[in-house]
């Protein structure tokens, strides 16, 4: 994806990170220079414009994605992003420097989805509309349109306010779906098979509404359900027709992911780093967990949870410990919301026979598990302590904090066992290891997808044979979703492990900082401060944390 354009915002990325004082002889375009500003007020009421400008205008009640539209208001990006590369920020702050990035990485975001990922032409899930569940991330992960209706915000009976929401929002289903057939003229075999699924599964749900506490006594908005179940039954027929004519690869390419994971996601690694990476850490979780193993030979194995009283009361001591263990030993400053938020989220029981990857974890320690819902602490920070920067208080697009949000997730299972959570019971940490195993092999696996290598199905093979004990062929579900997700967004299925390892670089860097000037590392001061700059990437906190932008270079001299 080399264009004049992407030529032009190196030589002024690089401007940005060296503060060249000369930035303005970068530019020989006449337009750019009317543009000059040094303001950072100026980038502040740019980034709300990009953000207006990003939510489609309407076609019949539901955002347009038609091709003659995006055509149509090309020129007006072009605009935009003339603006933001004129600003000189020359003398800024990082952190300032940092939110000029962070806006610079969207509009390539969107640039690419253009003219590369175009999720709306080749990718059905594209089109799934109602949502029962909040992510545990900033935003849902994967391509989303922006006509979303999000059924877990709402409560029932439903509110005079809610039930006529609920009715417009039900009311976009039936012309995005029309629309959906003409835009949907792509070749990837892969997205196009495995989307049906997710349509058909927006299907369950709506017809499942229509048993909710008073709806069948409300004739509209029954019949607005009713609209929407034929729209999504029509799409589904559709979609199953015109599945046996995709005969194309699902994959971007080695090309594309590399410009996609530095300019995009600002993941200052290659397809090929990631391949050695992922390989790095599985060989490396696996090992890990056979000396656990040796070294816990003689201890009694975990006993899984057997009935939902023995679960809700393992949950409830393994909150209880997290919790404890993350005030007492000065891992994090614990806020009252911490709590709160990991304990709407403690699980329930399940039996034996319908565990998945995840839950069979769960069953026999939570405390893993939920050191990964570190996600949740940070989604109620994002709430109760909103950012000062106005373009960090929400979340960044088409999946930007991933490095943060599941890197930092990640990283923290490990870390934590590392300093001590599991010291109670050595043969949890070997589910933290499978974990990482898991996770690396799922990542690997979507690696050689979007290279074209293997199919989903091929994938999703490295991702059940090595991960360890086969706790990965126990529940198929879960396999489909999470190849589904990662072939539709490009890095996100190796940000787990790559957002990990740039975290302990940072981790490495801060304390070598520390060292240097003669001061204690502090964990409790990582992490407030790793806290406190927001659910950015990795590699940007990296540089507000340490003034370090060395690792940075791989994306301004690319």
């Amino acid at each position: 994806m080399t264009t004049k354009s992407s030529i032009l915002f190196f030589i002024s990325l690089w401007l940005l990170l060296n503060c060249n004082s000369n930035k303005n002889e970068v530019s020989s375009n006449t337009e750019v220079q009317n543009f000059k500003t040094k303001n950072y007020e100026d980038l502040v009421s740019l980034f709300h414009n990009w953000r207006s400008f990003e939510s489609p205008p309407l076609l019949d009640g539901a955002p347009d994605y038609t091709k003659e539209t995006f055509e149509q208001r090309w020129s007006e990006f072009e605009e935009l992003r003339k603006q933001l590369m004129a600003i000189d920020t020359t003398n800024w702050s990082i952190p300032n420097q940092v939110d000029w990035m962070l806006v610079w990485a969207e509009m390539n975001g969107y640039d690419f989805n253009y003219k590369i990922l175009k999720p709306w032409v080749r990718d059905p899930a594209f089109y799934k509309v109602v949502w029962t569940y909040k992510s545990d991330v900033p935003a849902h992960e994967g391509p989303t349109n922006h006509g979303t209706l999000e059924l877990w915000t709402y409560e029932q009976p439903f509110s005079v306010e809610e039930r006529i929401q609920l009715i417009k929002e039900l009311n976009v289903i039936q012309p995005l779906y029309q629309q959906a057939k003409q835009n949907l003229t792509g070749n990837a075999k892969d997205l196009w098979i495995a989307g049906i699924r997710d349509i058909q599964d927006q299907r369950d749900v709506l017809l499942n509404m229509k048993e909710y506490d008073g709806v069948e006594n409300d004739e509209e908005l029954l019949a607005a359900i009713d609209r929407a179940i034929d729209a999504t039954n029509n799409l589904v027929e559709w979609l199953q027709s015109e599945a046996k004519s995709k005969t194309g690869p699902s994959g971007i390419g080695k090309e594309n992911y590399n410009w996609y994971l530095q300019n995009v996601h600002l993941v200052p690694l290659t397809w090929d780093d990631e391949v050695m990476l992922l390989k790095r850490e599985l060989a490396r979780a696996w090992a890990s967990l056979k000396l656990e193993e040796h070294r816990n030979r003689d201890i009694d194995q975990l006993i899984a949870a057997d009935s939902p009283e023995a679960y809700d009361k393992m949950a409830d001591e393994a909150a209880k410990s997290l919790i404890n263990f993350l005030d007492q030993q000065g891992i994090v400053s614990v806020k009252p919301y911490f709590e709160v938020a990991l304990r709407e989220h403690l699980g329930q029981y399940v039996p034996e026979e319908k565990r998945n990857f995840f839950v069979i974890g769960e069953h026999y320690d939570p405390r893993p598990l939920y050191s990964h819902f570190y996600h949740w602490f940070e989604l109620a920070r994002m709430d109760h302590e909103p950012h000062a920067s106005e373009i960090r208080r929400g979340p960044l697009l088409y999946n930007i904090f991933d490095s943060r949000s599941e890197g930092t997730a990640t990283a923290v299972e490990e870390m934590f066992l590392q300093a001590g959570l599991y010291d109670d019971s050595p043969r949890s940490k070997e589910i933290v290891y499978i974990m990482i195993a898991q996770r690396a092999a799922r990542g690997l696996g979507s690696l050689y997808a979007h290279a074209n290598k293997m199919t989903m199905e091929e994938a999703g093979g490295i991702h059940s044979e090595y991960t360890p004990r086969g706790w990965m062929k126990t529940e198929k579900d879960l396999l489909i979703f999470e190849q589904h997700l990662y072939l539709r967004q490009p890095g996100y299925g190796t940000s787990y492990i790559t957002g990990k390892f740039l975290l302990e670089n940072a981790m490495a860097d801060y304390a070598k900082l520390q060292e240097d000037n003669d001061k204690a590392f502090k964990t409790k001061a990582f992490f407030d401060t790793l806290n406190s700059i927001g659910n950015i990437p990795i590699s940007l906190g990296h540089w507000q944390m340490t003034n370090k932008k060395k690792h940075l270079d791989i994306i301004i001299n690319d």
